[in-house]
Formats: C-alpha cells, structure tokens, sequence
C-alpha cells in the first residue's frame, strides 16, 4: 500500500489512527482552517490546501461536539466555545436549555492522489457533565459516553480508544482501503485470465474451423 499521510500535530490522535492503519504517517502541517458549521466543506479546504504542498494521499479529521440543546452547536466550532466561555459556561448552557445530551463525532476526510474525496463517520451519544478528568483535550472533560461512568477526561488513552467515534471513522476508511486494495489486485490479475481464457477459445474455435478438419 502506498502511504497515506495524515495532516495532524496531535500524536494521541496519529496513534489512534496508527493502531488500525499502522501504514499512516503523520504530517504536521500549519493549514489555515475555514471556520463553517459543515465539517465536510472544512475538511475539503484542508485537503486542498494540502495538495497545494505535497503530492499523495491525504487523511484529514474534524472533530464535532454537538449540543442537543442548541440544535447541534457549537459542533466543529467546540474549540472556540471552549476558548471564549470555558468548560464550565458550556455546561452551564446545558444547564440554561434544559438539556445534557450531547453527541461526538469525528469526520474523516481520505484524498486519494486522482484527487477524490472520501468521507467516513463515527459518532457517539452521550451526557454533557460537570467537568471531570485531567486527561485529553478540549471538551473530553464535559463528555461521558452512553454506557461508561467516566468522561473522555477520565479515561486511559486505551480505555477512550476502544469506544472513540474516531475509531470508527477509522474502521470505515480501513474498510474501504481494503475493498479499493482487493479490487485492484483483481483488476491486475484480470488481463491473464482474459488471455488464458481467450487462447483456449481460440483452441477450440480451431478444432471447430472446418479448414482444419482432416
């Protein structure tokens, strides 16, 4: 397979992706990033930008922290709100609407080197809390996943691997990289077979050409 390069600085990040794509290497690239609610258009104008510096394909993920209560915000736009009110104002915004509920969503954008774009999703429901944990990034204090006691926060970097929605972003890329792989081998394999089958048509149309027959 030939590399793939993912533009992070994040190494928790790049050994997520490691684990399931040990192929992968990381780039840390400075890419301005448009600000806009759709993580898709984001993520297509870091891939773009990236061409712009270096040939091959290209992963590139934005992460979603999406509200319930606020009809999805502040979504891609999570690092800003953390910046401006803090961990404990977009709790309190939980609190305001009425609403803990909460979804984490990672996005994953695979430019292939013909330049197609591919998208794969992993998202994960769950319960705004009061910040708990000093592990992680960002809003991983304010988010318990449905079915776990602890926040991102709380979790060893194993424990919130196994239950990532980046990782199953990453299971659907690895999924289709093998499809695309398996569908390549039999299209190289296919011109023998088509020669091996076309010489024994020949054979057997020359056992039936009546110019042949003794």
């Amino acid at each position: 397979m030939k590399p793939i390069f993912f533009l992070t600085g994040n190494k928790d990040k790049l050994r997520e992706v490691r684990d399931l794509l040990p192929d992968v290497q990381g780039i840390d690239m400075e890419l301005m990033e448009i600000q806009e609610l759709d993580p898709h258009k984001i993520i297509a104008a870091k891939l773009a930008e990236a061409r712009r510096h270096q040939s091959g394909a290209f992963i590139v993920e934005d992460t979603s922290f999406s509200l319930d209560a606020m009809n999805g915000l502040p979504g891609p736009l999570a690092k800003w709100f953390v910046k401006a009110i803090g961990l404990e104002g977009i709790y309190q915004l939980t609190e305001t609407f009425g609403s803990v509920r909460a979804t984490a969503r990672t996005i994953i954008g695979y430019a292939e080197e013909n330049g197609s774009i591919h998208f794969f999703e992993g998202a994960l429901s769950g319960t705004v809390v009061p910040p708990r944990g000093m592990g992680g990034f960002g809003w991983d204090p304010l988010f318990q996943p449905d079915g776990h006691d602890k926040t991102f926060a709380q979790m060893t970097l194993e424990e919130k691997s196994r239950c990532s929605m980046r990782r199953l972003a990453i299971e659907g890329l690895r999924g289709y990289l093998e499809q695309s792989e398996e569908t390549q081998q039999q299209a190289s394999s296919d011109p023998v077979r088509n020669r091996e089958a076309s010489e024994e048509k020949a054979d057997l149309e020359s056992l039936h050409d009546p110019r042949h027959a003794q």
